[in-house]
């Protein structure tokens, strides 16, 4: 039976405080699981945030937190919903500390800039779950190679950091990794409208469907507090419904990860590539490590 894992990433106070409910709720009714990967730490979305899919989804106050109005610290103003998600059955694990600061630096950051953002998440996330994170979502899929290095030291179970075709061990400038990767592999709704001006976001949710039935094997589906919990609210239940009328499974990563062969797992070196409808390179699945 095929499986899709539910990859949810929160980038702002806003989709903490409304996104994130709204999903659970959808979730639940459809008897579905997923992975939420939270922000933890202070909204720069107005002061440093790069993107340019979601700034217009973000609303005119999340644009103007860190320039006009003070940035929500939103783990310790929404902690109460983020327990809430897990204690409602599902998989929980961090998206990053200052998402927006992360997304603009951390291509040409210091090892200690890296270390310290994660630290700060990973002692965030304890504080509020009276537990140890064990799954890493980086921002915009981006990552450099201390960053990685770290998903292993910190004792992350698997991360969820790149975009590619299946699960793999990374291997970055000839490192080998022992952190798996769970890697995104289908579009996201938002880059399937960027691709397609014309479409409604219910056509872009179809395609998504026609491309998981198409490509073998199991998935990894990201959508956003901000989006799919939100504006596009009609459109992901539209795609959820057609999932569950095939049968497929809804899961969380920890599913797809409790039935890897980490032994048999492969090795693949990590590449930055652009991914079709979003701008910028994001780190990716790359070629076997050592293939002939």
């Amino acid at each position: 039976m095929k499986r899709i894992a539910l990859k949810i990433d929160i980038d702002t106070y806003h989709g903490t405080q409304s996104g994130v409910p709204a999903l659970v709720e959808l979730f639940q009714r459809y008897e579905a699981l997923g992975t939420f990967f939270f922000s933890l730490g202070p909204d720069h979305s107005g002061k440093e945030d790069r993107s340019t899919s979601l700034g217009p989804y973000y609303g005119l106050s999340t644009r103007l937190y860190g320039r006009l109005l003070p940035s929500p610290d939103i783990g310790a103003r929404c902690a109460e919903t983020l327990r809430q998600a897990r204690d409602t059955g599902f998989e929980v694990g961090i998206h990053a500390w200052n998402r927006a600061g992360w997304e603009k630096k951390v291509e040409h950051a210091t090892n200690p800039w890296i270390e310290a953002e994660m630290r700060k998440a990973c002692s965030r996330f304890a504080e509020i779950f009276s537990e140890t994170a064990t799954a890493h979502g980086a921002a915009g899929w981006l990552m450099n190679r201390h960053a990685l290095r770290l998903t292993q030291r910190l004792g992350f179970s698997y991360a969820s950091d790149c975009r590619g075709n299946h699960p793999f061990i990374p291997v970055i400038d000839g490192e080998i990794v022992a952190c798996p990767q769970l890697p995104t592999t289908l579009p996201t709704l938002d880059e399937i409208l960027t691709l397609e001006p014309g479409f409604s976001p219910d056509q872009a949710a179809d395609r998504i469907l026609q491309l998981s039935s198409a490509i073998p094997g199991d998935h990894v589906f990201t959508l956003r507090a901000e989006l799919e919990g939100m504006k596009f609210g009609n459109a992901i239940e539209r795609l959820i419904a057609e999932w569950k009328s095939k049968d497929y499974q809804l899961v969380a990563l920890r599913e797809i990860h409790a039935t890897l062969d980490m032994e048999a797992l492969p090795r693949h070196c990590i590449r930055y590539a652009e991914a079709p409808g979003r701008a910028g390179l994001r780190m990716a699945q790359g070629p076997i490590f050592l293939q002939d």
